[in-house]
């Protein structure tokens, strides 16, 4: 066997993939929060590269090739310019360069420790893969596209934020490089820090909160970051500070990573005082939260119609942080002349270890394409004896089912307004469950939100659940049919329908949608067919199998999970629990004899 290892490493979410170097084939992809349970991990991804060779069932000699998603040496006269011009101020950012430079250094060392050799002696030949040109491999090199545009747009990676090109076949041509200070991922964090969503990864939370707000601060938004021709974009830089005190992006001990605030105090001479986190959320703060969002899709389109009159062609390819807004990358369909779009489920960084893996591949094995990212199931998977051990360890009472009567009776327990974990098969790749690791329950539910928020999810009350619907069903419920299997993009839901689907549709008649097709997961599609036959409602009320954690990975995380919340069912594999049912899942073991015990061995 030979392999490629991707690697994100010593940055937020950092992960590994393992490659087929023969075949192209994606052997495994692993985010390594799911194994050390801190979110947001940024480190090196040690029990990643393991867990990434179990399931290969191959050896550290079979890696051949390592592609690591960041090259110091790109952008480098733009730098070295940079660092001229600021010579005053250049101590604190030198520092911070050569820290960031010696933790990259070093990686050579670690993955040869990691795997067993010398640190000297790693047999593996290295590659350096500049950050969004990985990025821009990540969502081209393993999409159904031949030829499309392609857009990587998040904070910073190599000295630059936003990268465009076009696609053909193997190859990826780059038009532009939005470089260093200028970034829309700083703007994003930078309002979300001043509104008081202060930790890594909580840009999400104010994408949410965006349509409880109105445009109200559109004139600060158009002096704070201003169009340019060529689908080019500059920001004020008077309102920042990344570009005077650095980007003071660190991690503490337990590898959490931490951005300190990069807005300047000329921001609260506009705005007033900050919002402190966990004070009371005011109109200001939502109609800050609108008036941020309507600036990146101002932006977003404008690079992206630039983008379409450069290469021609309705096919578009996104990566990056900021193409984790499904709210813009469902909106791109209806303001730019793009019609297909294509976002693999790990956008943000840590898909940047598969663009690395893929360049590779295609730019120094030279292979031809072969492979499609149809699925996001490349993660740890659990046999019967695994799932077992763990029910009884935790004394959870189960019964085992035939597929047709586990499916029966877990459609019948959302039908009935019960909170349903669901285990199943290889964990997700990516920050969506997509129906491996998630809790369902049903999207008509007035109060569903609300029983979720309560018993188990503990999120704030504006953040929308979302929808998994059957793929050849989603125009009867949304104003486009557009795909959106990795649950990347958000549609319009139909107005006649909103009520009957109340629980996944937010304030603003829109759900961030997952289409299920049943040759990307027979069973997850089997339960919501069932759970049709039952309502008439072809989709389910889907969010992530955990409680303020990593989503769990492994059978003991989901029982510990189903244990301490007040989740009503668990279904592990083909074995089935629900608490205060008893009486049930004894008469079923009795009848069923064997097949079907109460604490499985």
């Amino acid at each position: 066997m030979s392999l490629i290892l991707g690697l994100n490493t010593f940055h937020a979410d950092s992960a590994a993939v393992l490659v087929d170097a023969a075949s192209g084939d994606l052997v495994a992809a692993i985010a390594e929060e799911r194994l050390n349970r801190i979110k947001h991990w940024a480190g090196f991804p040690e029990l990643a590269v393991h867990e990434c060779l179990r399931i290969a069932g191959a050896k550290a000699e079979d890696i051949e090739h390592v592609a690591i998603a960041r090259d110091s040496k790109a952008n480098l006269l733009a730098k070295v310019g940079f660092a001229i011009r600021n010579l005053p101020r250049m101590p604190k950012l030198a520092r911070q360069r050569l820290q960031l430079r010696g933790e990259v250094a070093c990686v050579p060392q670690l993955v040869a420790k990691t795997l067993g050799f010398e640190e000297d002696g790693l047999p593996a030949q290295m590659h350096h893969v500049e950050h969004h040109l990985a990025h821009l491999a990540s969502a081209f090199l393993v999409s159904p596209m031949e030829r499309a545009a392609l857009l990587s747009i998040d904070g910073f990676g190599d000295f630059a934020s936003t990268m465009t090109g076009l696609g053909e076949g193997t190859e990826i041509r780059v038009f532009d490089r939005t470089l260093f200070p200028h970034s829309m991922g700083v703007v994003y964090t930078a309002v979300c820090q001043f509104i008081g969503y202060d930790r890594y990864g909580d840009e999400g939370k104010v994408m949410g909160l965006a349509p409880y707000g109105e445009d109200s601060f559109a004139e600060f938004f158009d002096q704070l970051v201003r169009l340019k021709p060529g689908g080019r974009f500059e920001l004020n830089l008077d309102y920042f500070l990344h570009h005077s005190e650095g980007v003071d992006y660190s991690f503490d001990g337990d590898g959490r990573p931490h951005v300190a605030p990069l807005y300047s105090r000329r921001f609260t001479q506009r705005l007033g005082a900050p919002r402190i986190r966990q004070a009371e959320l005011t109109q200001r703060e939502m109609d800050l939260a609108r008036s941020l969002q309507a600036c990146l899709e101002r932006v977003y389109f404008h690079i992206l119609r630039d983008l379409h009159r450069r290469t021609d062609t309705d096919c578009l390819c996104l990566a990056g942080g900021v193409a984790l807004n499904s709210v813009a990358n469902g909106l791109a369909l209806q303001e730019t002349p793009f019609r297909r779009i294509y976002v693999q489920p790990a956008a943000g960084d840590d898909g940047t270890a598969l663009g690395a893996a893929y360049w590779v591949y295609h730019q120094i094995l030279h292979r031809p394409r072969s492979v499609v990212m149809q699925h996001a199931y490349t993660g740890p998977s659990y046999g019967d004896d695994e799932m077992a051990a763990a029910l009884q360890d935790a004394a959870v009472d189960a019964v085992k089912l035939e597929e047709a009567e586990l499916l029966r009776r877990a459609a019948q327990a959302i039908a009935d307004g019960k909170v349903v974990g669901w285990f199943q098969g290889a964990m997700e790749w990516g920050p969506r469950a997509l129906g491996n690791r998630s809790i369902v329950a049903h999207p008509g539910h007035p109060d569903m939100k609300d029983i979720l928020n309560a018993r188990i999810k503990h999120r704030e009350w504006f953040r929308p659940f979302a929808p998994s619907i059957l793929a050849e069903r989603v125009g009867d419920y949304f104003q486009s049919s557009h795909e959106s299997p990795f649950m990347l993009m958000v549609h319009k839901t139909r107005p006649e329908v909103r009520e009957s689907i109340c629980a996944i549709n937010h304030v603003d008649g829109t759900g961030r949608l997952q289409t299920v097709a049943r040759e990307a997961n027979p069973r997850y599609y089997a339960l919501i067919e069932q759970f049709e036959r039952i309502t008439g409602l072809p989709l389910v009320l889907n969010t992530s199998f955990n409680e303020n954690e990593p989503i769990v990975c492994t059978p003991a995380e989901a029982v510990q999970c189903y244990e301490r919340t007040q989740m009503d069912v668990l279904v592990l594999g083909d074995y089935y629990c629900e608490k205060d049912a008893l009486p049930l899942a004894a008469a079923l073991s009795a009848a069923e004899g064997s097949t079907a015990n109460m604490r499985p061995h």
